[in-house]
């Protein structure tokens, strides 16, 4: 069945995360994404181990649904292709350094806006094209690191810590996706393409959330809280005898539920718990109630019993068991596709859903047929690739 964005074309020039969990996204929802690499391939095809079938866990994660082809962009033989294989896209997305295509002769605004009207080109940067950071280049975890991320991160005795997933990257490509489909809507209107510039710090900046909007209501500065959240009590992670349990009790409603629960109906009607107001003046006391009587229970009875009476728990697990967890497995957020396994498409779309077609592509893999698909001949492919315009092997790699 055709995916939500079958038809759209995606020419992504994208490495590491960022561009490419924006272009799988709309591979996973039927988007065709060309994958273009340089010689020396995507840099995160040899992030590992682990390794299956050649192929970097790391790299698996963010490149499936994709078919790949590598081209030397630096020689101008390699830019022809690149315009070649434009004329049929509806979108490009790349994250080279402001001013890299201009140098190449490929700028928005000098070239493609005029050959491609129709063309929606993505800029995933570090810092964006202007301001006192701009053209810089930007990485997940030192953008934590300067937007305040890592510093309401951890527990309080620690410092700042990073955050345990590439969380800028993953958001910043969420974003730019939303972006790229919210100019596809537009081009629908005005005909016209547009250039689009999703910066990793603008992003990071976005998503801190509550921190930024409380300092910027209250002019405190936000500290790290640890496991506990900075507005709501309780909203933390608690022992149980059988492990840890996870607490997100969101209004007074829950909060009595889950006294009930635990066996505590007296303490809602404690003036000092009486709201969340009143339980954050005096979150030390109700978390040691709390916490006695937890230490007595099994975390993975009460997650059951506390979720079917409406108060939000969830027993603490790690990854394994988080991806063996029979709702994981039942809602299809573990998929396979021969040798691959990935996560599942979160967004389930009624009549078009989302699909984990293919496997993430070797490198240059559908080199000489993306070249055919563009109308170049066989003798001009195979002029291509002995004169390394166009890569089937990577430059510097050791095989696997």
């Amino acid at each position: 069945m055709p995916g939500a964005l079958d038809g759209i074309r995606v020419l992504d020039l994208s490495r590491v995360l960022g561009g490419p969990y924006c272009t799988q996204t709309l591979a996973d929802h039927g988007a065709e994404i060309i994958k273009v690499e340089p010689p020396q391939g995507d840099e995160t095809r040899g992030w590992g181990p682990p390794f299956n079938d050649g192929l970097s866990a790391y790299f698996s994660g963010a490149n499936r649904n994709k078919r790949s082809i590598a081209i030397d962009i630096g020689r101008p033989e390699g830019r022809d292709v690149i315009l070649r294989l434009l004329e049929g896209a509806d979108v490009l997305v790349h994250n080279f350094k402001s001013g890299a295509l201009e140098k190449w002769g490929l700028g928005y605004d000098a070239v493609l806006k005029n050959r491609f009207p129709r063309l929606i080109l993505c800029h995933v940067t570090g810092f964006g094209a202007d301001g006192p950071l701009g053209g810089l280049p930007g990485y997940d975890a030192v953008v934590q690191a300067m937007t305040g991320l890592m510093s309401i991160n951890g527990n309080p005795a620690n410092g700042p810590t990073r955050m345990g997933t590439p969380i800028v990257d993953i958001g910043t490509g969420l974003i730019a996706c939303n972006a790229v489909l919210a100019a596809i809507i537009e081009r629908f209107r005005s005909g016209l393409g547009q250039a689009i510039e999703v910066p990793l710090y603008d992003c990071a900046i976005s998503m801190m959330h509550p921190q930024a909007a409380n300092s910027l209501m209250s002019g405190k500065v936000p500290v790290a809280t640890g496991n506990g959240h900075p507005n709501i009590v309780p909203y933390d992670m608690f022992e149980t005898r059988t492990g840890k349990l996870y607490l997100a009790v969101g209004n007074n409603g829950q909060f009595a539920k889950l006294c009930e629960v635990l066996g505590l109906s007296d303490v809602p009607q404690d003036p000092r718990f009486a709201d969340n107001a009143a339980r954050l003046a005096h979150r030390a006391e109700i978390t040691e109630i709390l916490s006695a009587r937890l230490a007595e229970s099994d975390a993975r009875a009460l997650e059951p019993a506390l979720l079917r009476a409406g108060v939000p728990a969830g027993v603490v697990r790690n990854v394994i068991g988080a991806l063996d967890h029979p709702h994981t497995r039942h809602r299809g957020m573990v998929v396979s596709v021969g040798s691959y396994k990935g996560t599942g498409v979160p967004a389930r779309l009624s009549r078009t859903p989302g699909e984990v077609r293919a496997a993430p592509p070797r490198f240059a893999q559908h080199s000489r047929v993306l070249l055919k698909e563009a109308g170049f001949s066989e003798q001009q492919i195979d002029d291509l690739t002995q004169s390394g315009v166009v890569l089937e092997e990577r430059t510097d790699t050791v095989q696997r």
